[in-house]
């Protein structure tokens, strides 16, 4: 059995393509990640998640233990057979949503206590059972349970938040290592904070290497800075990580996102843009975005791209379909920018291994975005 393994195959630059490998499953890296919040990829099935090159779906935390609970789950034989997805899930802390509830919450040093936004029901969510949780779920890779920073912030709340979560990240490998037979096959992730300081940043990351974590993510981005604070911020924060260990930037992004961070040394990737995009009528192309509800697309017979998966299907039905709010018009548009996220990436790592990713990212970025 391979509990969690990271081997870099090539570089070139910053830029790194290479395997996550674990009990469940091989992941290429860079690797995007599906967002299945509450145990589905809205509007896909497992085995369509599957052909469309994703190695790893993401659950998320907050929403699973609120229905349909974690010990449910857990009676139920855990996430992975519940959902019928047998490869590696990631779970996400819980942290970001109940930060992101406001009024409803209360936060301490023991963790955040809130109510539910489904039923106003009373919760606590401490780093403790954060791990009790993503146990229970049986995630193959577990995030800390960390505090998101708002933005913008002081260097001062800045670094008040960021030491917080460097005590909750140190709580969440003692909750991590307590739990027998998870722990032994399952793999736990820091996540590094300080807002857009440097220095806050570089303390973070020395919090984390003392503490020693499987990999790293890099958080507290892409919260509303723009893209290219992002980038700033990663050009300075990712080469603090650890090389020998994965890299994941939470919750990113468009594809012009994840080619620039990739570009920087990120190897993991969350968003829900392809998929919400998708069903509110956005579609993912090589040639940029497009709303499928324009008008000029009622009568084109072409399709979205000849090499999709919904290659069969015209943007003249996709226009048809979505303008009729028909459930089919989301699967398939979902569908799509799942494959074509999949397809980025794996082009990232074809170019990567060739020694050609300045060139291919930057001929991504003038068809993608011309002007």
């Amino acid at each position: 059995m391979t509990r969690f393994a990271f081997d870099i195959a090539a570089t070139d630059g910053a830029a790194r393509t290479g395997t996550i490998t674990m009990e469940r499953g091989t992941i290429a890296t860079p690797a995007f990640m599906p967002v299945g919040t509450a145990g589905t990829v809205k509007g896909m099935k497992p085995a369509d998640v599957r052909a469309s090159g994703a190695d790893i779906i993401l659950g998320n935390t907050y929403h699973l233990m609120l229905r349909p609970g974690a010990e449910r789950i857990d009676r139920l034989g855990g996430l992975h057979a519940l959902m019928g997805w047998d490869r590696p899930i990631l779970t996400d802390s819980g942290g970001y949503q109940v930060m992101s509830l406001g009024d409803l919450t209360t936060k301490s040093e023991e963790g955040v206590a809130f109510k539910s936004h489904l039923d106003g029901s009373r919760h606590m969510l401490s780093p403790e059972r954060s791990m009790e949780i993503q146990r229970l779920i049986g995630a193959d890779i577990v995030m800390a349970f960390d505090e998101c920073t708002p933005y913008p912030a002081t260097h001062e709340v800045a670094a008040s938040s960021m030491e917080r979560s460097m005590r909750w990240a140190a709580r969440s490998r003692a909750g991590f290592d307590v739990g027998g037979d998870h722990a032994v096959r399952s793999a736990l992730f820091g996540i590094q904070q300080g807002s857009m300081f440097e220095d806050l940043r570089a303390r973070s990351t020395d919090a984390l290497t003392g503490i020693g974590f499987d990999g790293y993510a890099v958080g507290g981005l892409a919260v509303g800075e723009g893209q290219a604070a992002m980038f700033g911020v990663l050009d300075f924060a990712v080469p603090m990580l650890p090389a020998d260990r994965p890299r994941y930037l939470m919750g990113v992004g468009k594809p012009t996102d994840i080619v620039g961070a990739v570009m920087r040394g990120i190897d993991m990737f969350d968003c829900v843009l392809p998929t919400r995009s998708g069903r509110n009528g956005q579609a993912f192309t090589w040639d940029g975005p497009i709303n499928i509800r324009n008008a000029k697309f009622a009568e084109d017979l072409s399709p979205l791209d000849p090499h999709s998966p919904v290659a069969r299907w015209s943007k003249a039905y996709l226009h048809h379909l979505v303008r009729s709010g028909e459930m089919l018009g989301a699967m398939l548009m979902t569908e799509h920018n799942l494959w074509f996220y999949q397809q980025v990436v794996g082009g990232l790592r074809d170019a990567i291994a060739a020694g050609r990713s300045l060139v291919w990212s930057e001929a991504f970025r003038q068809r993608y975005e011309p002007h």
